[in-house]
């Protein structure tokens, strides 16, 4: 039986190099599988073990999990269902199962979850899991998952939930957690630091002070991680006065700040503009006799950049040759973004030069700036030469180079290359989520300069490709016919909405019901009418409700809209001087008569 597949399936296998046809139809195949037997996982095990899928081949697990989506139980059971069989899953399907956590309405129940290994439940998939959970089923769900573990498992369980509600921002579950579970499971060093993490990262200080009390109290030994996580913290915060304290007190108890702490203050110093006071840290920092890493030059180097100091940024790149560190893109980053600001073209262009004689190419980061930078500019050959070099580098645009090219495209008025560019972006799977600051420009650039086959070519584009299409996307495309008074065309792109299942927003109902009253097209109205009350009932809303906010909300917009023109126009030049004559004239006729 031939599988026929979907648009989503082909364009995600397609844009990771797995367009095996054979691949591609086994993965349509076990997802059905998964779909219809998913209840009772006996009889979805023999249907998959019949079916003559390669439970062992990693590359169709990936596939399956691809497919599945933000389906996170059907994943997790095919998963368990090939575990048997792998050695051990790929680092892209640990990945792919935790972003289908991370886009899952709710969260798998802990008896899914619980017969993974337990190596593999670490904060990168819990993470994603504990936060599509409400508040009330955290405890619950963390307890309901330690219990369905072997009793020599709960203890390393237990320390990743910790660190997982933590950096999910629960601690104060994790809090709730560790009282449940004292003193069967006791706490160590890294279980306090959990803690004193997640409290500092919701800015809570004083709990954190708490939490390294009830560590003195247990005799727990402090080390340089939890004193850096609770200088982190202040510093965040702004309390540097707190934070030059702590460090004072890490040498008196024998455990001296290292690069980290150092750098960490740097970092916060610059990120507040206090440039000074990063640089006397640094000359500390050397005076100690803490050697400075990579990490503390690059901090050092984005702080000068940031405050425009670009000359001294470049001394630190040089002091980090002369000191044998490795410079990496990242470092010289913060250049770009300076140069970009002064709108210095050829300084970035001759610093890209630089990098590629020291060994380190541009990465993508860096193209993104000077791309962009150069169609701000106007310079459109230009940032279409840095394109062909970039992908002759073997770098692949991301959504934000396209986004970036196709905004500058449009800003010079060169459409024709924008539809290029964005069918481009849309051929290779990046316009999952629709770009609606692209989408709106480029379609709203079209229909205003009377290029109207081309913005229905750029629609039939996304349409095609199987495009995940929202009512906004459809209101973007929709409004930017009506604006230029192509109404027909407008209603019969809101009938093909309505077929999609999309009810229009109660705005662009009064609108488009408005233009078909001045048209006289009562049938097309009709059509339209039928269509919404029918999906108004479906969905439960008062359909007169409907009709009366989207004629409020359109009564509103049209107010603001004129506002927005009256106070453009009150600020034009000579308008405050005309007036002030006018009066003076007024005042003058008076005096005479």
């Amino acid at each position: 039986m031939r599988c026929t597949l979907s648009a989503p399936l082909r364009r995600c296998l397609s844009s990771t190099g797995a367009a095996d046809p054979s691949l591609v139809s086994s993965a349509e195949h076990a997802y059905r599988l998964l779909r219809r037997h998913h209840s009772d996982p006996q009889r979805l095990s023999a249907a998959l073990s019949a079916s003559g899928l390669d439970a062992s081949s990693p590359h169709l697990l990936d596939a399956v999990l691809r497919r599945c989506g933000a389906a996170s139980s059907l994943a997790l059971h095919f998963f368990h269902w090939c575990s048997p069989s792998l050695p051990s899953p790929l680092p892209s399907s640990l990945a792919l199962l935790a972003k289908s956590f991370s886009r899952a309405s709710s969260a798998p129940s802990p008896s899914l979850l619980a017969p993974l290994p337990s190596q593999l439940l670490g904060p990168s998939l819990l993470c994603p899991v504990l936060r599509r959970l409400p508040q009330p089923r955290l405890l619950p769900f963390a307890l309901s998952l330690l219990s369905a573990r072997p009793d020599h498992d709960q203890p390393a369980l237990f320390l990743s939930l910790l660190e997982s509600l933590s950096k999910a921002g629960h601690v104060l579950t994790a809090e709730q957690l560790v009282e449940e579970l004292q003193p069967r499971l006791p706490l160590s060093l890294r279980h306090y630091t959990a803690l004193l993490y997640g409290w500092c990262r919701q800015g809570k200080l004083d709990e954190a002070k708490h939490v390294l009390a009830r560590m003195k109290a247990a005799d727990v030994a402090l080390d340089v991680v939890v004193f850096n996580t609770l200088l982190a913290g202040f510093v965040a915060e702004g309390r540097f006065e707190d934070a030059f304290e702590l460090a004072g007190q890490m040498e008196q108890r024998g455990c001296p700040p290292n690069a980290v702490s150092y750098t960490t203050l740097i970092q916060g110093l610059g990120a507040r503009g206090r440039v000074d006071e990063a640089m006397r840290v640094f000359v500390e920092m050397r005076r100690k006799g803490c050697a400075p890493d990579a990490v503390t030059y690059g901090t050092l180097v984005n702080t000068f950049c940031k405050a425009g100091k670009i000359s001294q940024g470049y001394e630190f790149l040089d002091a980090m040759s002369r000191d044998g560190l490795r410079v990496d893109a990242a470092v010289y980053h913060g250049f770009f973004v300076a140069h970009e600001k002064k709108e210095q073209l050829e300084e970035c262009l001759e610093l890209m030069e630089r990098m590629r004689e020291c060994r380190c190419p541009p990465d993508l980061k860096i193209y993104n700036v000077v791309i962009r930078l150069a169609c701000r500019l106007g310079e459109t050959k230009q940032a279409m030469t840095l394109w062909n070099e970039m992908e002759s580098a073997g770098l692949s645009p991301v959504v934000d180079t396209f986004a970036i090219v196709v905004s500058g495209l449009v800003g010079q008025g060169l459409l024709i290359e924008a539809c290029s560019y964005f069918k481009d972006m849309v051929g290779r799977g990046l316009f999952v989520v629709p770009q609606y600051g692209v989408l709106k420009d480029l379609l709203n650039a079209l229909v205003r300069d009377e290029k109207l086959e081309l913005a229905k070519d750029v629609w039939k584009c996304i349409v095609s490709k199987g495009c995940e299409l929202n009512v906004s996307a459809w209101t973007i495309w929709i409004h930017a016919l009506f604006a230029k008074k192509h109404v027909k065309e407008a209603c019969l792109y809101c009938l093909d909405m309505l077929e999609a299942g999309l009810m229009p927003q109660p705005d662009t109902f009064a609108k488009l019901m408005k233009g078909l009253k001045k048209l006289y097209n009562r049938q097309i109205a009709a059509e339209i009418t039928e269509k919404v009350r029918k999906m108004a009932e479906e969905r439960h809303v008062s359909f007169k409700m409907y009709k009366r906010r989207g004629v409020r909300d359109l009564e509103e917009k049209l107010k603001a809209k004129r506002r927005g023109q009256k106070k453009r126009h009150l600020r034009q030049p000579g308008h405050g001087k005309s007036q002030v004559v006018h009066r003076l004239h007024v005042k003058l006729c008076a005096k005479s008569y």
